[in-house]
């Protein structure tokens, strides 16, 4: 495994499965993942996948580590006010943090600096230290407030990659959609994956 932590949350925007099958491909490619998920990210996964996360970090950090079938210790899960989790300080930020999927809310907070759970701290650890920030945005219409807040961050260092799947290769099912997304960042990530074939390359 990787000494470089990948950090990853979730957040309520549906299209969880963007963000659990990114942690899938990063502990599948040995990666070490520093897990964060809000609240509402429990109620859309219940919801669309029919996963039941605990509110329990420790109880979490036990099923999925499970779910994943990752090495012992490989995944860690942190609490929404877990502040002593090292993604809160700038001493000892992961390589990445990728929020998949990013609400407008959370978009919000982060744009405006405010920190008042773990998620929105991590994404401003990430910024100050000038990390590695992906916010994979799922909405539809985005207002100019949204837009304008995508500006912000862009500006601030953040990469915007906005929950758009493509057609091109031809997807024959949710998961082709959802891998499509995932395989664009692990790309940005730099972590080699089989996910789709490349643009131009012989299919």
């Amino acid at each position: 495994m990787s000494d470089q932590p990948i950090a990853v949350a979730l957040t309520g925007a549906s299209g969880i499965a963007y963000g659990m099958r990114l942690t899938e491909c990063l502990l599948d490619a040995g990666r070490q993942v520093q897990l964060l998920y809000s609240q509402a990210a429990q109620v859309v996964a219940a919801m669309e996948l029919d996963l039941q996360l605990p509110g329990s970090a420790e109880a979490a950090q036990v099923q999925l580590t499970e779910h994943f079938h990752a090495e012992p210790g490989q995944l860690q899960v942190y609490g929404r006010q877990q502040w002593t989790a090292p993604v809160a300080s700038g001493s000892n930020p992961p390589q990445a943090l990728v929020v998949c999927p990013c609400t407008t809310g959370t978009l919000a907070s982060i744009a405006h600096g405010i920190s008042d759970d773990l998620i929105d701290r991590a994404a401003d650890v990430m910024l100050k230290e000038r990390r590695q920030l992906i916010l994979v945005v799922r909405e539809t219409p985005f207002s100019a407030i949204h837009l304008q807040n995508m500006l912000t961050v862009t500006q601030a260092g953040a990469l915007v990659m906005p929950a758009n799947p493509g057609f091109y290769y031809q997807p024959e099912s949710v998961d082709d959609l959802v891998d499509f997304m995932v395989a664009r960042i692990l790309d940005h990530l730099g972590v080699e994956h089989n996910l789709l074939p490349r643009w131009g390359a012989d299919r």
